[in-house]
């Protein structure tokens, strides 16, 4: 069957820390909204109206929600690799086989190369990343000489599928 799925993955930012900051940011605004908007006691030294707090907590919430939703999905099937960064990319993104001229999976440095992590255009040419964690990745180099980097947690998986439909090409 030409439609078999012979690679998944779907990865999600995971970083601890990257988490941290969301829960201190989101605990803050909730404490100012029950300190003002429920105590009537003033949230800092030149507090923002209760309008303007209720909104910024809004805002704040709606972001974490947002980012708890970005997810890193990638399919190899027979005619290509299918790549969808959501919620930037609603569709799969298709990369047939005969449009490439490398494929392999490499190790990089998401900060040197990138500049962090996310969906990125590199640096010096580098071309584009795809990636939410860690620093492996496939590298997909196209007939018109443009780059993509997808992120893998799953680099053996990847590199032994493109072995099996012949297409590690380095």
């Amino acid at each position: 069957m030409d439609n078999e799925i012979l690679f998944l993955e779907r990865q999600k930012f995971k970083q601890w820390w990257l988490w941290l900051i969301f829960i201190g940011i989101n605990r803050l605004f909730s404490f100012g909204i029950f300190k003002q908007v429920i105590g009537g006691q003033q949230f800092g030294d030149k507090p923002m109206s209760n309008v303007g707090l209720i909104v910024t907590t809004a805002l704040t919430i709606v972001l974490t929600l947002l980012f708890v939703n970005f997810r890193l999905d990638t399919i190899i099937r027979k005619d290509g690799i299918y790549v969808r960064f959501f919620p930037f990319h609603f569709k799969f993104k298709h990369y047939s086989w005969d449009s490439l001229t490398k494929s392999f999976v490499r190790q990089y440095s998401p900060l040197t190369e990138y500049g962090g992590w996310g969906l990125r255009l590199g640096l010096f040419g580098k071309g584009t990343a795809y990636n939410v964690s860690g620093d492996k990745g496939l590298q997909l180099e196209f007939t018109d000489k443009k780059k993509l980097l997808i992120g893998t947690n799953k680099p053996d998986e990847l590199t032994e599928t493109l072995n099996k439909v012949g297409q590690l090409k380095q």
